[in-house]
């Protein structure tokens, strides 16, 4: 007898335990974390010094159209000033000049339709030099079909690419190819209600809109980032968090495409809620900083200019 009640006692112990832990796991995905510079510099991933070429991320761009040529540059020059080694930049052949002649570190795959087509999808992914990490698709680009964009997706999914999705790319046809990934989606509030087919909640409750993203991430598997006056952020497991430092005069266009290449560069190296978090945070510190130059007369290129200063006090090196 007293075996038994000794077995039972550890029984009961042991499922204490269980529901302890889950209790203590549901806590940590419902708490809210809100990135500041302690927890930044706790989340970038440092650099080894023994790194070559390509250890540092590969990112593949796919944007642009003949109206659109910047979209995709912003997007391709902040993933390199993110610190990723390689940017293979796709756009429509029309444009391919103007987006070459902005930087020579550029470089440029031409696309043969000005809108993203079945075949130019296949073509795309079967002229790249080397499996890109990750691809951020949509930035400026017009869409022939959603077919198109289905099949770029896939095929770079089924590959192993990792995926940043902005804009043209935000449509939700694209929801059941990309579920249960580690896919990151960056829409304002106009392309969450496309993308999800449900309105975010306002913009001045963050807890509303914090519940909202939270709840379409949890469904589809995704992770959210949801761009406006605070930015917020979720995961697939419930992981919620908001981002706060940015300013008003980030509403000029193209700083969503900036947002993008940081994101798809941290998601060379850490996992998605993560980079999208610490990708939010970035974007607005660098902001700030044109802020303080500028004032409200900045444009993209002030950011992109201020990226490296914002990153750089959370530069580590090891062996």
């Amino acid at each position: 007898m007293a075996a038994t009640g000794s077995t039972a006692t550890t029984t009961t112990a042991t499922a204490d335990a269980a529901a302890a832990a889950r209790a203590a796991a549901t806590r940590t995905r419902t708490k809210i974390v809100t990135i500041n510079l302690p927890l930044a510099k706790k989340l970038t991933p440092p650099r080894k010094a023994s790194s070559k070429k390509g250890d540092n991320g590969t990112v593949l761009v796919a944007g642009g159209s003949r109206y659109y040529h910047g979209a995709p540059v912003f997007t391709s020059m902040a993933a390199l000033r993110s610190g990723t080694d390689l940017v293979y930049t796709a756009v429509p052949r029309s444009i391919t000049t103007e987006v070459r002649s902005f930087s020579p570190a550029l470089i440029v795959l031409p696309l043969p339709d000005d809108k993203l087509t079945v075949g130019a999808a296949n073509r795309l992914v079967g002229m790249m030099p080397k499996k890109p990490d990750v691809a951020a698709i949509g930035m400026g680009m017009s869409i022939a079909t959603s077919e198109a964009m289905i099949a770029l997706v896939s095929k770079l999914k089924g590959q192993g690419t990792k995926l940043v999705l902005d804009a043209s790319a935000l449509i939700p046809e694209i929801l059941p190819i990309i579920e249960g990934t580690d896919t990151i989606v960056t829409p304002h509030a106009g392309e969450y209600r496309r993308l999800t087919g449900s309105d975010p909640g306002r913009a001045d409750s963050t807890k509303e809109r914090i519940a909202n993203v939270r709840t379409a991430a949890s469904r589809h598997g995704i992770t959210i980032l949801l761009k406006g006056p605070v930015d917020v952020v979720a995961d697939g497991s419930g992981r919620a968090g908001i981002n706060r430092t940015h300013n008003c005069a980030m509403t000029v266009g193209g700083t969503g495409d900036v947002l993008a290449g940081v994101t798809a560069g941290l998601l060379c190296k850490i996992g998605s809620f993560e980079a999208a978090l610490l990708a939010a945070y970035f974007n607005g510190l660098a902001g700030n900083l044109s802020f303080n130059r500028v004032g409200l007369h900045m444009t993209s290129t002030d950011l992109l200019e201020d990226l490296p200063q914002a990153m750089k006090r959370f530069d580590s090196i090891i062996k």
